[in-house]
């Protein structure tokens, strides 16, 4: 059975509505399955320094140069968690500026540092698995910058570098991008740094998803070659919500300038302090020994899923995620399993597949991926038993027959979405998922 966590008792006296909220969250993560692979649990240090009294303080700048006075305990704070980030990715030479409040900032701040408006920029087909500021149409980045596309070779749906390197040569790109959001296998850092400087490029890469990896080792790293790196701060890296951008000293002070005054005012010094906390983990054996189990992991259940004859993207994975193309079934066909999975305490998220004829809302695959539950202490038998539920849904789920007209489709949703609390085979792998989760604590709450 679930028992609280972190006790609230100010919290409950002054606003119990806020409160009981919290505990709901905190029992819907204990007796659920978190497969979000953006998603992870920090631990109770990280927690406290996230709630600490550094939420309260205002600096305006940087280190030595501030804008507010009385900051002489928080630029100790901000040195330390800069030289914490050096050591914890092997990134000496390079200027960090931890202050950005989350990845999409952060992406946007590096173009605005080193872009004119309308430069050329080489990045991934959105539809192959990139975050939106990497050039998405409806994003600012889209909109104001000339992005070209590279793709995956459709026979191995990876990366095709050779592509990459034509695409180079032909467009003569100012930058050239790499890191997803949706991509299962390794990225080959070094060669793309090496197009770029081929073709007198910066060289960028956007590790939010796999810097607790490339921390520990079981990724290839992007330095000490790559010119510019951003990372947001928790998914495997298990830190609060932020992030890090790393630029060699000849970008450094156009980015920092980007940062503040460019884009941001003061930073958020209670997450830089529970940032600090979080990287002075990651360099720990015990971190490493959880990245290499996330990965383990996530190559177990991959093998689950295709053994039950799932079709995943590039048949597998060498990372922490796992996208499943739900295309043999239909098009279309992720809201309804991600759906139904949610309705059986198995949380992951719907998520479209390259070049996938449907609409972002109602797209044709699901994504999901281990760290959350790593973190919890789950290994290869867990995996097995969570593949095979999932198996069971989408056999079950994603067969369901969805009228072309958008009105008689939205109905027919509608109509699916009320049947599922009373639905046989949800109610018993919810059962199954809830007996499984509550045998594994949650960091932070537990």
């Amino acid at each position: 059975m679930y028992t609280q966590g972190m006790k609230y008792p100010t919290l409950q006296n002054d606003d119990p509505e806020v409160f009981d909220l919290i505990r709901r969250e905190e029992r819907r993560n204990k007796e659920g399955l978190e497969l979000i692979p953006s998603e992870n649990y920090v631990s109770e240090a990280v927690l406290e320094g996230n709630a600490s009294i550094f939420t309260n303080k205002y600096a305006e700048g940087y280190p030595g140069k501030r804008y507010y006075e009385g900051n002489e305990v928080v630029d100790v704070l901000e040195i330390l968690c800069q030289e914490r980030a050096r050591r914890a990715f092997g990134a000496q030479g390079y200027g960090i500026n931890v202050q950005p409040y989350s990845g999409s900032p952060a992406n946007i701040e590096v173009y605005s540092a080193i872009l004119e408006y309308s430069d050329v920029v080489l990045a991934m087909d959105l539809s192959h698995g990139v975050h939106l500021t990497h050039g998405a149409t409806a994003n600012f980045s889209g909109k104001n910058y000339k992005f070209v596309n590279y793709r995956f070779d459709p026979a191995t749906e990876q990366i095709d570098y050779d592509l990459m390197e034509k695409m180079a040569v032909q467009h003569k790109p100012k930058l050239i991008l790499s890191g997803f959001t949706a991509y299962p296998r390794k990225v080959n850092f070094e060669r793309v740094h090496a197009i770029a400087k081929k073709v007198g490029a910066i060289s960028m890469a956007d590790i939010s998803h796999i810097a607790g990896l490339i921390v520990s080792g079981v990724h290839e790293s992007p330095f000490p070659f790559t010119d510019i790196v951003t990372t947001t701060t928790h998914k495997t890296l298990r830190g609060p919500r932020g992030a890090i951008i790393f630029s060699k000293p000849e970008y450094s002070t156009k980015i920092d300038k980007a940062v503040f005054p460019g884009m941001q005012g003061g930073p958020h010094e209670h997450t830089i302090a529970a940032l600090a906390v979080a990287l002075k983990e990651a360099v720990s054996p015990a971190f490493k020994e959880y990245s290499t189990q996330t990965v383990k992991n996530a190559a177990a259940l991959a093998d689950v899923l295709m053994a039950g004859g799932l079709k995943l993207v590039s048949n597998g994975t060498d990372n922490h995620l796992i996208l499943v193309d739900l295309r043999p079934f239909g098009i279309g066909r992720g809201y309804i399993v991600a759906k139904a999975l949610d309705a059986a305490r198995i949380y992951l998220n719907r998520n479209g597949v390259f070049d996938d004829p449907s609409s972002p809302f109602y797209p044709s695959g699901i994504r999901l991926g281990t760290p959350a539950l790593t973190t919890r202490g789950m290994k290869e038998d867990e995996m097995k038993q969570i593949g095979d539920m999932i198996v069971r849904v989408v056999k079950e789920f994603a067969v369901i027959d969805l009228p072309e007209d958008r009105e008689a489709r939205g109905q027919k949703i509608k109509d699916f979405l009320a049947k599922l609390p009373t639905n046989s085979l949800i109610k018993e792998l919810g059962e199954q998922a809830k007996d499984l989760a509550i045998r594994f604590p949650v960091p932070g709450i537990e």
